[in-house]
C-alpha cells in the first residue's frame, strides 16, 4: 500500500512539473478562462481555451489561434459556432476568443472595427488592431506561444477583422482564415507575406460573393463589400504567388489554390455553391434569419490544416 501511495505521489508531482506555464496568470487548469486587459482606455475582455493535452505534456511552444465573432455576437458565440476548442483538444493548440465592443456592454451585440463595418466599433473608431496586438503580447508572456504560429480567423464582421489584421498585423500573424467576410480595407499594406484561406458561400446574401451592397444588412447600414475574387487576387499578388490558381471542383465545392508565394505563402479559396452566410460544418448562428451551415465542408478542420502547414518563415 505504501509503495502505491509513493508512486501516486510521484505521478502527481511529475504532472505539476511538466506543465509549469499553466500555473501562472490564472491558467492553472484546462478549459475556458475569462480574462481582460486595458487598451486605449477601455477594458477589453476575452476568453482563452487551454486544451486538456497540457495536463500530460510539457509544451515548449504552442500555436495560438485567434477566433473572432460576427456582428452582434461575442466570444461564447464564436466558440459554439466554430468548435475550435474541440479541435484544440485533439491538435494541441491554444485558442483565444476576443470580444468586440458595443453599446449595451456585458458582451452583448458586439462589433469589430474592420474598416467600413460594423456598428459601435466603426462609429467610435475603436482600435481593434491595437487590442489584438496587445492581447497577443499579453498571452505570449503568460503562455508558451510560438511566435511563428499565431493565426487569426473569424466569421462575417470577424472575418472582415481578420482581413484587417492581415493588413496591419502581418509582423505577428502567420496566416488568416476569413469565413463569409470581405476585404474592405482601402489602404491594405501588409509588411510581410501572409498565407490566406478563404471560405465563402456563393449564395451569401449578407456579404455578397461577387461584392456590392448586401441584400441583408445585419446592422441596417449602407455598405458595399469587395468580391471574394478581389481578396484572393490581392493576397496572391501581395505574396507574389502564381497569377493563375489551380482550380478543382468537387460537388458543391470549388477550390482555387495560388502557390509559390514568398516565404512559402499560399492563398486558398473555398467557394461553396448554395452556401449562405454561415460557418461551414459548424453550428447555426443565433439570430432569427441565420443561414444553415453546409455540412460537406468542415471549415474548422480545413482552416487548422492550412494554418498548421503555413507557419511564419
Amino acid at each position: 500500500m505504501m509503495k502505491k501511495f509513493c508512486l501516486l505521489t510521484l505521478l502527481v508531482a511529475s504532472l505539476l512539473l511538466i506543465a509549469p506555464c499553466l500555473y501562472a496568470e490564472g491558467f492553472g487548469r484546462p478549459g475556458y478562462h475569462d480574462a481582460s486587459l486595458t487598451h486605449d482606455g477601455r477594458t477589453r475582455t476575452y476568453m482563452v481555451y487551454i486544451p486538456t493535452i497540457y495536463i500530460v505534456q510539457k509544451p515548449q511552444s504552442v500555436p495560438l489561434v485567434i477566433v473572432l465573432h460576427g456582428n452582434g455576437e461575442n466570444a461564447k458565440n464564436a466558440a459554439h459556432i466554430t468548435g475550435f476548442s474541440q479541435k484544440a483538444n485533439t491538435e494541441g493548440f491554444i485558442v483565444v476568443y476576443p470580444n468586440g465592443t458595443g453599446w449595451i456592454g456585458k458582451n452583448k451585440f458586439l462589433t469589430w472595427n474592420s474598416g467600413n463595418c460594423c456598428g459601435f466599433a466603426v462609429e467610435h473608431d475603436i482600435d481593434d488592431t491595437g487590442f489584438i496586438r496587445a492581447l497577443i503580447e499579453k498571452l505570449a508572456k503568460e503562455l508558451p506561444i510560438d511566435p511563428k504560429r499565431i493565426y487569426a480567423t473569424g466569421i462575417s464582421n470577424g472575418a472582415m477583422m481578420s482581413y484587417r489584421l492581415g493588413c496591419e498585423l502581418s509582423d505577428r500573424i502567420a496566416a488568416i482564415g476569413p469565413v463569409a467576410g470581405a476585404l474592405n480595407i482601402q489602404d491594405c499594406r501588409p509588411a510581410h507575406p501572409l498565407s490566406v484561406v478563404i471560405f465563402h458561400g456563393k449564395d451569401d446574401q449578407h456579404v455578397l460573393y461577387k461584392g456590392g451592397k448586401s441584400l441583408k444588412m445585419a446592422d441596417g447600414r449602407e455598405r458595399a463589400d469587395t468580391p471574394v475574387s478581389y481578396a484572393a487576387t490581392f493576397w496572391a499578388k501581395n505574396n507574389q504567388c502564381s497569377a493563375d490558381p489551380q482550380t478543382e471542383e468537387k460537388g458543391r465545392i470549388i477550390t482555387d489554390l495560388y502557390t509559390g508565394g514568398s516565404s512559402g505563402t499560399e492563398v486558398l479559396v473555398y467557394s461553396i455553391k448554395g452556401g449562405g452566410h454561415a460557418w461551414p460544418g459548424g453550428k447555426k448562428r443565433g439570430y432569427f434569419n441565420a443561414d444553415t451551415p453546409v455540412s460537406e465542408v468542415p471549415a474548422t478542420d480545413l482552416i487548422w490544416e492550412f494554418f498548421k502547414s503555413h507557419p511564419k518563415q
